[in-house]
């Protein structure tokens, strides 16, 4: 028996563990694997349009029955810049030369904040949680996605974050330690990219967090098997969010250069950077973040300077090479095992069960 069931209970799942995300890399099947082995499946819809979010959602509920969850992002929505996107475009400029490609058609990418059209898909679809990164929503879209029967939670990276979530109505926090794959979901910081400097690791961040608000807490970040999770449990969070995990399964959109580099992560360092969005980041280190970083002042927003780089990641990875390929990754990938996505679910939980039973957890922990 799990030792915290709070999150079990809210989210009526088997196992407090909770599939991350990760848009572009959770497919459907990936994330009804993980909710039929009883955990929470989940999908990133932050870079869908809103039809295809629809879409998405609705081929996840096909293939289970079984409580699943859907992500977006709030951030600010970004402002263009003209003189700035030339001076990033002038930055990059030596490697367009170095594989020959034409400045001057560059695209323009941009991923916009979830808002009232992304907020009617949520409506129509019902997901049974829905989660965001960069904060929350408006007051009235959460209200709304509330009436809607589905609750709510966020990342929060600091304490002062997880007070402002359990204030604005969230059902639980996910304390996303500096450890985590991905984005940072920093959101009340100011610069983001300042606030890495002082960003707690997981094992300091959540008993922080579990002390400060009465909701359940979610570790993420360095969690990749059942030593992690009891470690996590341990430390006061009710279940765990994991990633980097799961990005070897076979049910997963990782891409043979992404796949080769997770294999290898033994060897190379991950590391916080901005170089490839504009926001933090942690990834496998490559060319562009050691060369350009990986923290610098990109004067872009938010995903702005995606753009400039697409042409630059395409055409090296045409010819072999990740020099240019965020390798979204935490610091735990060299724990990911290759193996199905409800097997991996299943052996975490039957490890972690196994350590708890090594603690002497032998009945439900009472509420902090």
């Amino acid at each position: 028996m799990w030792p915290d069931r709070r999150l079990i209970d809210l989210f009526k799942i088997e196992h407090p563990l909770v599939l991350a995300p990760m848009a572009g890399f959770a497919t459907v099947e990936m994330a009804a694997s993980v909710s039929e082995a009883g955990g929470l499946g989940s999908i990133g819809c932050a870079i869908m349009q809103p039809r295809l979010a629809a879409t998405t959602i609705a081929e996840l509920r096909r293939l289970t029955p079984r409580p699943i969850s859907v992500n977006f992002f709030c951030h600010s929505p970004a402002k263009a810049d003209a003189e700035h996107e030339q001076a990033w475009r002038d930055r990059l400029l030596p490697y367009y030369r170095e594989l020959g490609i034409d400045q001057e058609s560059l695209p323009r990418l941009d991923i916009a904040p979830f808002g009232e059209a992304m907020c009617q898909v949520v409506e129509d679809t019902r997901p049974d949680v829905v989660s965001f990164h960069f904060g929350l929503p408006a007051a009235d879209l959460v209200a709304r996605i509330k009436a809607a029967g589905c609750l709510v939670m966020s990342s929060a990276t600091t304490v002062e974050e997880a007070r402002w979530l359990e204030a604005h109505g969230v059902d639980a926090v996910i304390a996303q330690g500096a450890e985590a794959g991905g984005h940072r979901g920093t959101f009340l910081a100011g610069d983001p990219n300042r606030a890495v400097a002082s960003q707690s690791g997981t094992l300091a961040l959540v008993p922080q967090i579990a002390d400060a608000v009465s909701v359940p807490i979610i570790a993420a970040g360095g969690i990749a098997d059942g030593r992690g999770i009891a470690a996590a449990v341990a430390l006061g969070a009710s279940g765990v969010q994991i990633g980097t995990a799961f990005l070897l399964c076979p049910e997963a959109a990782t891409s043979p250069l992404h796949r080769d580099a997770l294999r290898h992560a033994r060897e190379t360092e991950s590391l916080l950077t901005n170089v490839f969005t504009g926001r933090p980041a942690r990834v496998l280190a490559n060319r562009l973040p050691l060369e350009l970083g990986p923290l610098l002042d990109v004067d872009l927003d938010f995903p702005l300077p995606m753009g400039a780089l697409a042409p630059l990641r395409a055409k090296a990875e045409q010819q072999g090479s990740n020099d240019f390929t965020p390798l979204w990754s935490g610091q735990a990938a060299p724990l990911a095992a290759e193996m199905p996505a409800k097997m991996l679910t299943l052996e975490m939980a039957k490890e972690a069960m196994e350590r708890f039973k090594w603690l002497g957890y032998a009945t439900p922990r009472e509420p902090h």
